[in-house]
């Protein structure tokens, strides 16, 4: 086992080097790049310079636009450019946000904590809810607290995380005006008691986690409920209790071992939530984490640090599908690596 994990881990560099490679090359095809908007953010200064005839002034001289290509890094051919940036990435250098004009790093550790915050809340109560409920409706399958149960979660899995959002914010934030409209914290959470803090920051983080919860509840709940169904339905569960084991052991000792396997092989995958979160939910609540550092980089064509992004969320992933592993071979022992 020890050898199959360690091949895994030497796996993790050469499948870094596939994706960055298809993502940077992608960053470089692409029309309307930075190159191209630059080259016509100039040429807008320059019509509206005052007192040009039309015409002129429209067109870019070639000393700037091999400047301009040399700032961005499109003066070198593609494989070229990307051994650069490669190099630089061993030192730990991701290269200049062209928005931010910051390095990537700093740009992407900014937002990492908040994030990380909502990710972390996120996985910890969709187990935390959703383990002993799928061990209850498993339990008591057909009765009032089984179909009542159902009927919310596939209510919460049916509306999409954003939607959900939006109402909320009408209802509670707008309407009632319970709760802020967005942001993570207050503006002046800095000037706060350490109780006040905690208030505050709760008071923000309620709609938001609401709607990163809904979507999974359903997923966790029902994938254990069925496995666990399905065990206490086989002959090695009857066997265990007609030797005299009580019903509520055969659940917990050895029916509930074998229906965490599907939950552990998930788990891993759900390691990317801790810094991908939801772009959407992020947006409607303006929540300036990860997920929307994402998309507002691909919209603005900031290449760098859509790169940063693609590392980072791939290096997660890859290490999360190794958790999952781990994981499996833990809940079950006839599980054997080779």
């Amino acid at each position: 086992m020890r050898d199959y994990f360690l091949r895994r881990l030497l796996l993790i560099p050469p499948t870094l080097l596939g994706v960055t490679i298809i993502v940077f090359a992608i960053t470089r095809l692409v029309p309307g790049g930075p190159l191209e908007r630059a080259i016509m953010e100039t040429q807008q200064m320059s019509q509206t310079g005052g007192g040009q005839v039309a015409g002129q002034g429209m067109a870019i001289s070639d000393e700037q636009l091999e400047a301009l290509k040399e700032y961005y890094g499109f003066d070198k051919p593609i494989l070229q450019s990307y051994a650069e940036w490669l190099g630089k990435v061993v030192t730990g250098d991701l290269g200049s946000s062209y928005r931010y004009n910051e390095p990537v790093w700093d740009v992407i550790k900014d937002r990492f904590p908040v994030s990380l915050y909502y990710g972390v809340v996120t996985l910890i109560l969709t187990y935390a809810v959703c383990i002993p409920l799928g061990i209850l409706k498993a339990i008591r399958h057909r009765t009032f607290v089984d179909n009542i149960s159902s009927v919310l979660i596939f209510v919460g899995y049916a509306i999409p995380g954003y939607a959900l959002g939006s109402l909320l914010i009408l209802f509670f934030a707008v309407r009632l005006e319970w709760f802020p409209m967005g942001g993570f914290v207050s503006f002046n959470f800095d000037d706060l008691s350490a109780t006040e803090k905690t208030l505050d920051l709760i008071n923000h983080s309620l709609l938001p986690l609401i709607c990163y919860l809904v979507g999974s509840f359903a997923l966790v709940t029902l994938l254990l409920k069925n496995h666990l169904m399905d065990n206490l339905a086989a002959d090695y569960i009857r066997t265990a209790i007609a030797k005299g084991v009580s019903f509520r052991k055969s659940v917990t000792g050895h029916a509930m071992r074998n229906s965490l396997i599907p939950i552990a092989t998930t788990f891993g995958q759900n390691i990317t939530l801790l810094v991908g979160g939801s772009f959407l939910i992020e947006t409607i609540f303006d929540i300036d984490g990860f997920g929307l550092l994402g998309l507002s980089a691909i919209l603005d064509r900031d290449y760098p640090v859509v790169m940063g992004v693609v590392l980072l969320a791939s290096l997660l992933l890859l290490i999360g599908n190794i958790i999952s592993d781990i994981l499996v071979a833990m809940v079950d022992p006839r599980i054997r690596f080779s």
